[in-house]
């Protein structure tokens, strides 16, 4: 006790008591422990993590940037994996008795209405990462997807291809809709037609993006350019292009969403759109201790941020070849 009203500065401790501890601190060069001292403290502030997201490079940049804020505030994280299923439940429950004040909610639990309504019925707030349709009574974190989406398309139009293919994510996401939305707008502006079968379906999943990629490569007529809703299928489709002996990005160019890790980690690296999932995070940790905090919402208008995109351009796009390609030749 004496050691702590010392290293706290109190005044009711006897300068030859101050002078001997003082000493003791620089022979043995202690330093306090900001985390053991946060948890001892009665208005520590303690949020939950709750995730189930298909990648693993999304969730790692979401992980670095929620823990890299909570230790500038002085927070406490916990984290809890959940599926998206009965289990769901279950996992908010056990964040609720465990006594936290907050929750951050990346997708797919985002929009997960059960998870929503069990949160607002504890009186817990929640702030939702990357949904493209936050309720106005919401916290939320996310970019423009639709315009995020047009701007890529509009890239590869401007790169002379005509064939575009889409890799869209889960259907159940309000994102997933509106990136597509942004595709289908891009080719209208460029008087370019909606073609079906130059769309596949993916879960965000790598295994999911292997597939939507086969599917499209084996069209009659297939696209020279794909573009998917995330790093993960990108990385998958070009994987599926090198199975097949095409060239990346000379004989398919293959774009993707988010620029993750993953979008440098393959070969040629990944054009794609960079969503900043680590400053997304910051925002929402800090967004939600303010929230919890002064123990109510916002207003309004301050409930809901738009972070920017950005277009980022590497190695897997470019035009289309202008003769057909020839196997064989090194």
């Amino acid at each position: 006790m004496t050691v702590s009203r010392v290293i706290n500065g109190e005044s009711n401790v006897r300068p030859a008591t101050r002078e001997a501890v003082n000493e003791a601190i620089n022979a043995l060069r202690y330093a306090p422990n900001p985390a053991a001292r946060s948890l001892a403290g009665a208005s520590n502030t303690r949020i939950g993590l709750l995730y189930s997201n298909p990648s693993a490079s999304f969730l790692s940049e979401l992980l670095i940037g929620s823990l890299d804020q909570a230790s500038r505030l002085d927070v406490q994280v916990v984290i809890e994996r959940c599926e998206t299923d009965e289990h769901e439940l279950a996992a908010v429950r056990h964040l609720i008795s465990g006594g936290i004040q907050g929750v951050i909610l990346p997708p797919p639990l985002c929009e997960a209405q059960p998870v929503l309504d069990l949160l607002a019925e504890a009186g817990v707030p929640a702030v939702m990462v990357a949904t493209a349709c936050p309720a106005d009574d919401a916290l939320a974190i996310r970019i423009d997807d639709r315009e995020a989406a047009l701007t890529m398309v509009r890239h590869i139009v401007s790169l002379d291809h005509r064939r575009i293919g889409f890799i869209s994510g889960a259907a159940t996401l309000s994102a997933s809709r509106r990136r597509q939305e942004g595709y289908a707008a891009a080719l209208a502006e460029a008087g370019l037609p909606l073609d079906e079968d130059l769309i596949a379906s993916g879960l965000y999943t790598y295994r999911s993006g292997l597939d939507a990629a086969e599917e499209l490569l084996d069209r009659p007529d297939p696209p020279t350019a794909i573009f998917a809703s995330n790093d993960d299928m990108a990385a998958a489709t070009v994987a599926a292009a090198h199975r097949r002996g095409l060239d990346v990005p000379g004989d398919l160019t293959v774009c993707g969403f988010d620029d993750t890790t993953l979008a440098t980690t393959v070969w040629p690296e990944l054009t794609t759109i960079r969503q900043p999932i680590a400053a997304m995070a910051r925002e929402a940790v800090d967004l939600l201790v303010s929230a919890v905090r002064r123990q109510n919402l916002p207003p309004i208008g301050e409930r809901h941020r738009v972070v920017d995109f950005a277009l980022i351009r590497r190695q897997s796009d470019a035009a289309p070849r202008r003769r057909p390609r020839q196997s064989g030749l090194t």
